[in-house]
C-alpha cells in the first residue's frame, strides 16, 4: 500500500536511518511527497470535493507537513531518548530506531496526528492502521500523546481516539486506554467526538494488560498502574494502583505508612 510505504520511509528519514538505496534524508522525503500527494488527492475526492479543490487541499496538507517535520523529529528524538533511558535491554539508540515496535508506531502516529489535525480524511487512519498491522500497537490518530513516550514491547496496546497522554509516560504490552461507554443522541445513534477515553498526566507508568476506561478518568501525574488492573475512576497524583482481593488499592507512593483508599473492583461476569 502506497500510504504505508510512504509512512515507513518517512519514519526512517525522521529517525536518521539511511534510505534503502543510500538516498539522503532530503531525497527520501521528496520521494514520500511524490507518493503521498496523489493519495491525499484521492482521499479528499472521496469526501465529494472536485479534482481541482482536492489537488489544492492535498498540496496545502503536504506543505503543512513539511513545515511541521522539524518539530515532529524533535519530539521523536525525545521518544527515542525515553526508550533508551527506560529499557536496560537497549544497547543503542540505533537499535531502538531499527528494531523497537513502539518507536515505529509512535513515529507513524505523529505523522498521522498532524494530518488528522489538518482535517485530512482517511490517510491518517490508513497510516496508523499500517503501524497497527506491523507492530500490534493500535493508536488512533486523534489521540494526543506528549513527548518522551515509551511503549515497551507494545503488542496489543490500544490507545483510543480521545485519549490524552502527558509527557514522559510509559506503557507496557496489552495496555488499553479505552471508552467505558458510548454517549448517544436522542434518536439512539452514537454521539461522535465526545471525550470517551482517559487522560494520563505527566510521568504515568502503566504496566502490562492494565485497562483504563472512561472520558472522565484522569490518572494523576507520577502515578503507577500495576499490571492487569481495571481502572474506571480518577486517581490522585503520585499514587500506586494495584490489584487486591476483588478490590483496587490506591496508596500514595513514597510512603510505606501512608493511608490507602480501597475501591471495589467489580467481579468478572
Amino acid at each position: 500500500m502506497a500510504v504505508a510505504w510512504a509512512g515507513s520511509r518517512l519514519c526512517g528519514a525522521l529517525l536518521g536511518l539511511q534510505g534503502v538505496a543510500g538516498e539522503s534524508r532530503a531525497e527520501v522525503i521528496d520521494d514520500c511527497v511524490d507518493i503521498l500527494e496523489p493519495e491525499l488527492c484521492a482521499a479528499f475526492e472521496v469526501t465529494g470535493l472536485g479534482e481541482r479543490p482536492s489537488v489544492a487541499k492535498a498540496r496545502r496538507s503536504i506543505r503543512s507537513l513539511m513545515a511541521a517535520l522539524p518539530k515532529i523529529q524533535r519530539t521523536l528524538m525525545l521518544d527515542l531518548h525515553a526508550a533508551y533511558e527506560r529499557d536496560p535491554a537497549a544497547t543503542s539508540r540505533t537499535e531502538i530506531a531499527l528494531a523497537y515496535p513502539g518507536i515505529r508506531a509512535l513515529c507513524i502516529y505523529r505523522i498521522a496526528h498532524h494530518f488528522h489535525r489538518q482535517g485530512v480524511p482517511l490517510v491518517p487512519r490508513m497510516l496508523t492502521e499500517s503501524a497497527h498491522a506491523s507492530t500490534g500497537i493500535d493508536i488512533h490518530p486523534g489521540a494526543e500523546i506528549g513527548a518522551g513516550c515509551f511503549i515497551d514491547h507494545g503488542t496489543s496496546v490500544v490507545i483510543g481516539e480521545t485519549t490524552v497522554i502527558g509527557r514522559n509516560c510509559t506503557l507496557y504490552q496489552g495496555v488499553t486506554l479505552g471508552a467505558r461507554r458510548f454517549d448517544r443522541t436522542k434518536d439512539g445513534s452514537i454521539r461522535r467526538g465526545s471525550k470517551r477515553h482517559p487522560t494520563l498526566r505527566d510521568g504515568v507508568t502503566v504496566y502490562a494488560n492494565a485497562t483504563i476506561l472512561g472520558g472522565n478518568t484522569v490518572i494523576g501525574s507520577g502515578s503507577t498502574i500495576a499490571a492487569s488492573v481495571l481502572v474506571q475512576e480518577s486517581v490522585p497524583s503520585r499514587s500506586a494502583v494495584r490489584p487486591g482481593k476483588n478490590e483496587i488499592i490506591v496508596a500514595r507512593s513514597g510512603s510505606a505508612t501512608s493511608s490507602s483508599r480501597k475501591r471495589t473492583q467489580p467481579r468478572s461476569r
